[in-house]
């Protein structure tokens, strides 16, 4: 009883709120107002932990960019997690390091952050955005694999920031793919 009762005390705040004067003048969000993330370069009031975050992010797409794996894994904490669209954890920068093998002739990693966000301690933040890994199949062909990624980045104790979770999930199928049927006898 209690739960319903408060579920209406809620309900009936929220039509008081938006059917007052000043409730009527709240303006929802619309699918053409998409916010677009702060460019740091051009926007004066974009806080101090965004463009740490950003400049961490750039340097290490930069080392993944010359290094290939062995850039990406050195980027990890030592208790660092590593989240793959599929498969199973990697903890520690050792199993990272020994699971990135890749190399940069073999396998481009690349993205841009959208947006960062840095807590209120200035010891932890995250970013997040879209990446793209190309790459080549045995005959040549060009390989594109894309998706999304958060990072949460630490302070560690003598200062250097490193990545303590990286969790990445593909695109989903291009449309219609998700109701094709397998060719009979599979």
């Amino acid at each position: 009883m209690r739960a319903v009762s408060c579920r209406f005390v809620v309900l009936a705040a929220f039509a008081a709120a938006v059917l007052s004067p000043a409730g009527a003048q709240l303006q929802f969000p619309s699918a053409d107002s998409a916010q677009q993330a702060p460019n740091p370069l051009t926007d004066t009031t974009v806080e101090p932990g965004k463009i740490i975050l950003f400049d961490l992010e750039a340097r290490f797409a930069k080392d993944v960019a010359a290094h290939g794996g062995a850039g990406f894994a050195s980027w990890f904490a030592p208790d660092g997690i590593l989240l793959g669209n599929g498969a199973a954890p990697l903890i520690g920068q050792v199993a990272i390091a020994k699971s990135a093998t890749w190399l940069t002739k073999d396998y481009q990693l690349t993205w841009t952050p959208t947006d960062a966000i840095m807590g209120p301690s200035g010891d932890i933040g995250y970013t997040w955005s879209h990446y793209e890994g190309h790459s080549k199949d045995a005959n040549g062909n060009p390989i594109l694999v894309s998706g999304r990624f958060i990072t949460i980045w630490r302070k560690e104790p003598d200062g250097s920031w490193k990545v303590a979770l990286d969790a990445g999930a593909n695109e989903p199928p291009e449309a219609g793919d998700c109701c094709k049927l397998p060719p009979a006898g599979h």
